[in-house]
């Protein structure tokens, strides 16, 4: 094992007795929700994971260790904390571990450590991926290089709206990572259910893609799998409305001269004010829609 990695006991015993894991990221509680929003809904993920037959592992970084699976007070600390707490990378892993400091997960680190830590069914929001104008600020989410060569299967609402989807999904197919939708042909724009954007294949239930994930290991083909799950439609927000708060949202970003990793946390904060609100309930609801497809997925791959 890892010398850097502290698996809780709980993930522990379901990994050495074969059970379904399924992983979770931790920047969404540092720096997705205010608290103690943050809290509350990732217990309540972790909840619905239990509740559809698997083992939540929350992942994140507490005094420079690598931890799969975290105590109720850990997350609490995390929430509380919130964006004091470092947005950690790949690339920030050696500089956070070397400094025993603590680090929320964003998708390319937590695929990473759950990977370290033998689990393959990981559920989040959305992804990150190739920001609006990125043909000249080069601004490109690492998740999609984590996706090209990490074999974790990633459950998500889609890329975050806030994106550019079409060159996301461009980016996906040149590195060979597979883009499945759940019950849909089409790639789900996080807040909303349609993008206009075709995805690579359907699925139609938990079992079909725990099939198609065992047959992309069975072939050793390098890279994990990206499942994308609409918004359960109750919860969709209108497309016009969450387009101008983006738009505005982008605009504000650019005059404030954000940019790299905290570009997303603004974004995603100031649709949710210019919302009222709403999107960050559609946040929550997706999410807890994500863990449910990942669990019942991760038991099917498990059976």
């Amino acid at each position: 094992m890892n010398p850097y990695l502290d698996i809780s006991p709980e993930v522990q015993q379901a990994l050495a007795e074969g059970r379904p894991v399924v992983a979770l990221e931790s920047t969404i509680i540092s720096h997705g929700m205010p608290y103690p929003k943050n809290v509350e809904t990732a217990l309540r993920v972790e909840r619905t994971i239990r509740e559809n037959g698997a083992v939540p592992a929350t992942i994140a970084i507490i005094g420079g260790r690598l931890k799969a699976g975290l105590s109720e007070a850990e997350i609490e600390y995390l929430g509380k904390t919130g964006r004091a707490v470092a947005k950690v990378s790949r690339r920030d892993l050696p500089v956070i571990v070397a400094k025993k400091a603590d680090g929320a997960t964003t998708v390319a680190t937590t695929m990473l450590i759950a990977h370290m830590a033998g689990i393959s069914v990981f559920a989040t929001g959305g992804i990150g991926g190739v920001h609006r104008g990125a043909e000249t600020t080069m601004d490109v989410s690492a998740d999609l290089e984590e996706l090209a060569q990490t074999p974790v299967m990633v459950v998500c609402a889609g890329a975050k709206a806030i994106l550019d989807l079409k060159l996301t999904l461009e980016v996906l197919e040149t590195k060979g990572v597979p883009v499945i939708g759940f019950g849909t042909e089409e790639l789900p724009a996080f807040y909303t259910r349609e993008s206009g954007l075709k995805v690579d294949a359907r699925a139609d239930s938990p079992a079909e893609l725990a099939a198609m994930f065992a047959a992309q290991r069975g072939m050793g083909l390098k890279g994990g799998m990206l499942v994308t799950n609409p918004i359960p439609q109750e919860f969709a927000m209108p497309k016009d409305v969450i387009d101008a708060a983006i738009e505005q949202a982008l605009s504000e970003c650019s005059a404030q001269g954000i940019h790299g990793k905290d570009t997303t946390p603004f974004l995603l904060a100031r649709v949710a004010e210019l919302t009222g609100g709403d999107s960050l309930e559609s946040n929550i609801r997706l999410v807890l829609n994500n863990a449910m497809v990942a669990a019942k997925t991760a038991a099917a791959l498990w059976k």
